[in-house]
C-alpha cells in the first residue's frame, strides 16, 4: 500500500510539474536541518527549514530552492526578520547571466534607479560565479544591512544595501513574485 502511496505521489508531482506548477523540492523526504548547510548552522543560529520548491523553466530543471527562517518570521514581513535563502543548481548556468537575471526579476518589487541597477548588477556580477550542477550559493538576509552570501560554503561577498536585499530576496518572497506558487511551497512552514 505504501508503495502504491509513492507511485500515486510521485505521478501527482510529475504532473504538476509539467504544467509548470512548483512542487515542493522535498516532497517524500525528510525536512533538511540546518546543520546540514554550515554557513547557515554557523550564520543563522536557532534557524528552521520552511520549505523547498524547484525552478523549472519549460522543461529544464534549473535549481531547487529552501528557506531557512528563525522564530517569528512571518511572510508578509518577510524584509524585516533575518532568513536564508539557499539554491542548488541542477544545471550548468553563466554568473553573469544569473546576475542579469536577478536584476529582471528585482525590478517587478520596485522601480530602480540607473544607478542602483548599475551598482547592483555589478555587485551580482562580481559575486555570483559560473554554477555547474551540483553547486549551491546561499544568500542570508539581514534586515537593515543588506545581504551576504557563500559559493559552496566559501564566503564570496556582502552587499551592504538593505534595499538591495529586500529586493533580491523578494524575487522569491514578495507577492509580486514571478513564480507564486513557488514562493507559497517555500513559505509552506511559516505563518502569514
Amino acid at each position: 500500500m505504501l508503495s502504491r502511496r509513492k507511485v500515486i505521489l510521485s505521478s501527482a508531482v510529475g504532473s504538476l510539474a509539467a504544467l509548470g506548477i512548483a512542487v515542493p523540492a522535498t516532497v517524500g523526504a525528510q525536512a533538511p536541518t540546518a546543520a546540514s548547510v554550515p554557513e547557515i548552522a554557523a550564520e543563522l543560529p536557532g534557524a528552521m527549514w520552511s520549505g523547498s520548491a524547484r525552478m523549472r523553466y519549460f522543461t529544464f530543471n534549473i535549481y531547487d530552492a529552501s528557506l531557512w527562517v528563525v522564530p517569528g518570521f512571518a511572510a508578509s514581513r518577510y524584509a524585516q526578520t533575518p532568513f536564508a535563502l539557499q539554491l542548488n543548481y541542477l544545471r550548468n548556468l553563466d554568473g553573469t547571466a544569473i546576475a542579469e537575471r536577478s536584476l529582471v526579476e528585482m525590478r517587478r518589487g520596485a522601480s530602480i534607479t540607473p544607478a542602483q541597477e548599475q551598482r547592483w548588477l555589478s555587485a551580482m556580477q562580481a559575486t555570483f560565479p559560473n554554477v555547474k550542477a551540483g553547486d549551491r550559493i546561499t544568500g542570508l538576509h539581514q534586515p537593515g544591512v543588506g545581504a551576504r552570501f557563500w559559493f559552496n560554503g566559501t564566503a564570496r561577498a556582502a552587499i551592504a544595501d538593505a534595499e538591495f536585499s529586500r529586493l533580491f530576496f523578494g524575487i522569491w518572497l514578495a507577492d509580486s513574485t514571478s513564480e507564486p506558487s513557488m514562493r507559497l511551497a517555500m513559505l509552506a512552514g511559516t505563518s502569514p
